[in-house]
């Protein structure tokens, strides 16, 4: 059962959720990325463009993403959340209108590099902060709930681009993607994101608890913490967009590959939500080994099965990873590093995250190509997921957080 106080805490800050959910699933970071894997073969096959040329927009997408992560960290702080949130996901749908006029290889990666430099506000540095700031004994279950936005979307994409690209061509399945910030989130985030975390002394206490950016940037565990996360999410990233790919080539057809990668993105919901309550309650790290190692299992059995159940059970478990991965960042650094520098912290082992996600769709579509196989890619990914999950082990004990202005924790 929910503690009273937890439950408290969601129940009053129900609408913030919501606001950040929506928001989040329609950043820099969710929709470039979860549109990438669907519209990849629609794009070679009107275009004639290599799988991993196309994906090589990721790279521009979460990498800047990852360079200007610390730069919207120290926004945050001076203007705050909302001001930097709204005109971003303006900037989000901005950068994939142009993509979807690209002519050439060199558009298409620009309208992704656009997307990620003007939405780069709306990426997971800030609704994290919103969400950590404003909730304390609920707060592992409330990032759960907020970061849940990005399973939603990876769930809708693909029917999106499934429905409208026979009709309107991959340009206009990219278009209706363009579409969601402006008419779904914009409206959303104005209205109900408010964040909470001045509304007491306590809360107040908690916010400015915590180390700065150099005593974190000094501190092994920040670098165990980056190290894990980056090794879980170049497996995520690397897998994530193949899947339909991967299961095209396997005999499936468009419908069914996208049913079967369904679960992917539906187990991201458990992932996320489960993932936030049980850190609530046991030792985090242990909670994230455990994430981690069990998607490890599920890409050995990608790299070779070509039966339907149990390609979807795996696809069910490397998404429960996929949901996870956001929230134990977010409640790994709050509750290592505390809230005093949060957006700075978070967003310098963001880079990480980002960098992973950049590459990776890349590298996986390179190796393909050059042995016209998955199974090499699926396999380094597993080998990722297990060294990711025995990392974050080594973060040791929770700390005892200095306080208010002490510099010399």
């Amino acid at each position: 059962m929910m503690e009273r106080g937890s439950l408290a805490e969601l129940k009053a800050g129900w609408l913030l959720l919501v606001a950040c959910a929506i928001g989040v699933g329609c950043s820099a970071i969710a929709l470039p990325f979860y549109s990438i894997g669907p519209l990849t073969k629609p794009v070679e096959a009107a275009t004639g463009w290599a799988r991993s040329e196309i994906q090589f927009a990721i790279l521009f997408s979460s990498g800047l993403g990852a360079l200007t992560s610390p730069i919207v960290g120290w926004l945050i702080e001076r203007y705050g959340a909302r001001r930097v949130a709204m005109p971003s996901l303006v900037g989000v749908s901005i950068g994939l209108l142009l993509a979807s006029f690209a002519t050439t290889l060199e558009q298409f990666w620009a309208g992704y590099a656009a997307a990620a430099i003007l939405g780069a506000g709306s990426n997971p540095v800030l609704w994290s902060r919103v969400v950590a700031g404003s909730f304390e004994k609920a707060r592992g279950t409330a990032l759960g709930l907020a970061l849940v936005g990005t399973a939603f979307i990876a769930m809708l994409l693909p029917g999106i681009v499934a429905l409208a690209a026979p009709s309107l061509g991959w340009q206009g399945a990219l278009r209706l993607i363009a579409a969601l910030p402006v008419l779904v989130a914009l409206p959303v985030v104005y209205l109900f994101l408010h964040p909470r975390d001045t509304e007491t002394a306590k809360q107040a206490t908690v916010a400015r608890t915590g180390l700065n950016t150099r005593q974190a940037l000094t501190d092994r565990r920040f670098w165990i913490l980056t190290g894990s996360i980056l090794c879980g999410y170049l497996a995520i990233s690397g897998a994530g967009p193949n899947l339909i790919p991967t299961l095209s080539d396997r005999g499936f057809d468009s419908a069914a590959a996208a049913g079967i990668a369904s679960f992917y993105a539906i187990s991201m919901i458990p992932g996320r939500i489960l993932s936030g309550f049980l850190m609530d309650r046991f030792w985090a790290p242990m909670v994230a080994c455990v994430v981690l190692l069990l998607p490890a299992s599920a890409c050995l059995i990608i790299s070779h099965s070509a039966d339907p159940t149990m390609l979807a059970l795996s696809c069910a478990l490397l998404g429960l990873a996929a949901g996870a991965e956001l929230d134990v960042l977010a409640f790994l650094t709050a509750r290592y590093f505390g809230l005093r520098h949060y957006p700075q912290i978070y967003a310098l082992s963001y880079v990480a995250l980002a960098s992973g996600s950049a590459v990776a769709p890349t590298i996986f579509s390179r190796i393909y190509e050059s042995t016209q196989d998955y199974a090499a890619s699926f396999q380094t990914a597993a080998a990722l997921f297990v060294a990711g999950g025995l990392l974050v082990l080594a973060l040791g004990r929770y700390p005892v957080l200095p306080t208010g202005g002490d510099q010399n924790r």
